[in-house]
C-alpha cells in the first residue's frame, strides 16, 4: 500500500493556530516542543502539525478498500503463524487421524463417540459437536463417506462452511468511506484490549496508515502508560486524559475531534475493561459510543470486543452482553497460543454469527493475525 504522504493530492493547508495558549508537550525522543488542546494533549513525532484531511468519498472508500484487501493478502501469507499459534488444539484433535486411520463401518459409532469427546475437549461446544457428529453419521450410513480420510475432509469441510456462511465478507474490518475511521475496543479486565490494540496499530502502519490513539481507559492508573508505550513502538501519536477524574466519553470526543481536525486515516480508541454483569459501567460504554457519533456520523466504523481464548466457552456469555449493549461488530480471540481450546472460535461464530476480525496466536507484536476461516480450518485438523 502507498503510504499516506501519497496521498498528498487530497491534502490542503493547515488550518490557523489557536490565539489560545494551550499546553506544551517537550517529546522524549525528538526533544522538539508540540502544541495541545487545553483539555488533552497528543503525543506527535513531527515539528508541524498535521494538515487538513479533504477527501472526496470516492478517494476515502478506495482508500480502505484497498486497506481491507492488503489485510486479507497478509493473512494468506501469514499461515505459518497461524498454524504454529493453533500447536495445542491441534494436538488436542490428532487423536481423530488415529481413530480414522483404522476407521471401518462396524465401529461407526464407537468412533464417533471418541471424535465427539475430542471435539468436547477443544471447545467446540455440546450444540456445534453434536451437529457435526450428527452430519458425518447421517453420510457414513448413506454411504455418501467410505473411508476414514473422506470423513476428516467432510468433517473439515463441514466446520469451513459454518464459518465462512456465518462470517460471509464481514471478517474484513469494515471502515466506511470517511475519515478518520474510529474503531473502539471494549472488553472485560485482563482479556489484552490495550495490547490488541497495540498489535493492530503496528499492522495498520505497516500498510500506511496514520493513526491516532485515544487513552479512553481512565480507570486503571497504568493503562494510558502501557498505551503510551505502544504509541512510541508503532509511531503513533495519542491523546491522553488531561487529569485522573477525566471522563472516557470526553477523552475520545477528543480524540476524535482531532483526528477530523487535522487528518488522521484512524482513530483507535481503548476503553476501561469491565465485568459484562456491572450495569453502570456497560452504561458508560453507550456513553462512549454515542459521544464518537456526535463527531463523526456513523462511528465508530468498529466496535472490537476483545475475548480471552484461554476462558473457553465461558467467553460466550460475555460476547452476549457486550454485544446487547453496544453492538458488537467483530470480535479479537486473544491468547489462543496458550491453549487447546481453538474450538471456541467455532462456537462463538455458530452462536452469535458476529464476525471474528483477529485471533492472537503468540505474544509478537506481529502475532495478532487477520482471521482466515481456511487457513483457522487447516491448522487445527492437519
Amino acid at each position: 500500500m502507498a503510504s499516506h504522504s501519497n496521498l498528498s493530492s487530497f491534502l490542503s493547508p493547515p488550518p490557523s493556530s489557536s490565539s489560545s495558549s494551550p499546553k506544551s508537550y517537550l517529546h522524549p525522543l525528538n526533544l522538539s516542543q508540540t502544541r495541545f488542546p487545553p483539555n488533552g494533549y497528543t503525543r506527535t513525532n513531527s515539528n508541524s502539525p498535521p494538515p487538513r484531511f479533504i477527501c472526496s468519498a470516492a478517494g476515502q472508500t478506495g482508500f480502505f478498500s484497498k486497506l481491507g484487501r492488503l489485510i486479507k493478502e497478509k493473512a494468506k501469507s501469514d499461515v505459518e503463524k497461524i498454524f504454529s499459534g493453533f500447536s495445542k488444539t491441534r494436538e488436542n484433535l490428532s487423536v481423530i487421524d488415529e481413530l480414522l486411520m483404522m476407521w471401518n463401518l462396524s465401529d461407526t459409532d464407537k468412533v464417533l463417540d471418541e471424535l465427539e469427546e475430542a471435539l468436547l475437549v477443544s471447545d467446540f461446544g455440546p450444540k456445534i459437536t453434536f451437529k457435526i457428529v450428527d452430519s458425518l453419521r447421517e453420510d457414513i450410513l448413506s454411504g455418501k463417506l467410505k473411508s476414514g480420510t473422506e470423513i476428516k475432509e467432510a468433517l473439515k469441510k463441514f466446520v469451513l462452511d459454518l464459518l465462512t456462511s456465518k462470517q460471509g465478507n464481514k471478517s474484513e474490518l469494515q471502515l466506511g468511506f470517511r475519515k478518520p475511521a474510529v474503531i473502539m475496543i471494549v472488553g472485560v479486565n485482563g482479556g489484552g484490549k490495550t495490547t490488541s490494540l497495540g498489535k493492530l496499530a503496528f499492522r495498520l502502519k505497516k500498510e500506511g496508515v496514520k493513526i491516532l490513539m485515544a487513552a479512553g481507559d481512565t480507570f486503571r492508573a497504568a493503562a494510558g502508560d502501557q498505551l503510551e508505550i505502544w504509541a512510541e513502538r508503532t509511531g503513533s501519536e495519542i491523546v491522553m486524559p488531561e487529569n485522573d477524574k477525566a471522563k472516557a466519553s470526553a477523552v475520545l470526543s477528543q480524540a476524535v475531534k482531532r483526528g477530523k481536525q487535522e487528518g488522521y486515516d484512524l482513530v483507535l480508541c481503548d476503553t476501561s475493561g469491565r465485568l459484562h454483569t456491572n450495569f453502570d459501567l456497560m452504561e458508560e460504554l453507550i456513553t462512549c459510543k454515542k459521544s464518537l457519533g456526535k463527531v463523526v456520523a456513523g462511528a465508530p466504523n468498529e466496535i472490537l470486543l476483545v475475548l480471552d481464548g484461554t476462558t473457553g466457552l465461558n467467553m460466550l456469555p460475555q460476547a452476549r452482553e457486550f454485544n446487547e449493549v453496544v453492538g458488537i461488530t467483530g470480535l479479537i480471540l486473544t491468547k489462543l497460543d496458550g491453549s487447546a481450546r481453538g474450538g471456541c472460535v467455532v462456537s462463538v461464530v455458530d452462536e452469535l454469527g458476529i464476525p471474528i476480525k483477529f485471533v492472537g496466536v503468540g505474544e509478537g507484536v506481529e502475532d495478532l493475525q487477520p482471521f482466515d476461516a481456511q487457513a483457522f480450518v487447516d491448522a487445527i485438523f492437519s
